[in-house]
């Protein structure tokens, strides 16, 4: 029977919170109730709490490795570095699984082959090289707000794909999660941009258009070349539009 907001009580969004931090991190959390991940859908909406608590502790890394006065470039690449360790490498290995499947196949089948493929070819490490070159840019550039507006964007621009793209295929990841409201999906789009605004101002607001843009996209090539959305596609998703955020927002700044 599904659940109405009114049914589910502050200790349920807790609950939601710790489940979202599992799923998308790597950080030394307690072992969770088998209950927490029942409902993994509704557990979107803390997708950009997820961002903000990865941001915080890199401003306070950051705050650290300045004390030392580092280079920008180094204490970008250190965060850049400490970022993918957070998260297990989980968006990136979804980044470079979907630059493989989507360009290296010739049809549907081929190219959900390749994405579920652990080895990774040509596309997938060009399109590493390349994103993580202008994501280290970008930490070159942001200031500490910056860097938080693009973490929380960046994972609420997931969800929007979840909700209007079906799973590509009937396993794997995303499939198991399943389908999250429409109420979680516009919390999360909320919490990310309303975030980005009071983090950077008005800037916030052209950051998450162009977020929004960028999941677009993904998400219309994903629809055209495999008929959904996969994990890997999500992965990418956050990955291209953090990097998107990151760039604008330098770009704004000068």
């Amino acid at each position: 029977m599904a659940q109405n907001d009114s049914d589910i009580g502050p200790l349920g969004r807790l609950w939601d919170m710790a489940a979202a931090l599992v799923l998308l991190t790597r950080l030394p959390l307690p072992p969770l109730p088998d209950h927490a991940f029942v409902h993994g859908a509704r557990a979107v909406w803390a997708y950009p709490l997820v961002g903000l608590v990865l941001g915080l502790i890199l401003t306070v890394l950051a705050v650290m490795l300045s004390a030392l006065s580092l280079s920008p470039g180094i204490i970008a690449g250190v965060l850049l570095g400490s970022l993918i360790m957070l998260t297990g490498a989980m968006h990136e290995d979804g980044l470079a699984d979907t630059a493989d499947g989507l360009w290296g196949g010739h049809d549907r089948n081929r190219r959900l082959e390749i994405m579920k493929d652990s080895r990774i070819g040509a596309y997938g490490v060009l399109a590493l090289i390349v994103v993580m070159g202008l994501r280290w840019l970008g930490l070159v550039e942001a200031s500490w707000t910056g860097i938080l507006a693009a973490l929380m964007l960046s994972r609420a621009a997931m969800p929007p794909l979840m909700l209007v793209l079906p799973p590509a295929r009937v396993t794997g990841l995303s499939h198991s999660v399943g389908a999250p409201r429409m109420g979680d999906v516009m919390a999360a789009v909320l919490i990310g941009g309303i975030a980005a605004v009071v983090l950077v101002g008005s800037a916030g607001l052209v950051a998450a258009f162009v977020a929004a843009a960028i999941a677009g996209l993904v998400g219309l090539f994903a629809k055209v070349k495999i008929g959904g959305q996969t994990g890997d596609i999500l992965g990418a998703t956050q990955v291209l539009t953090e990097v998107a955020v990151l760039l604008t927002l330098a770009t704004l700044a000068k």
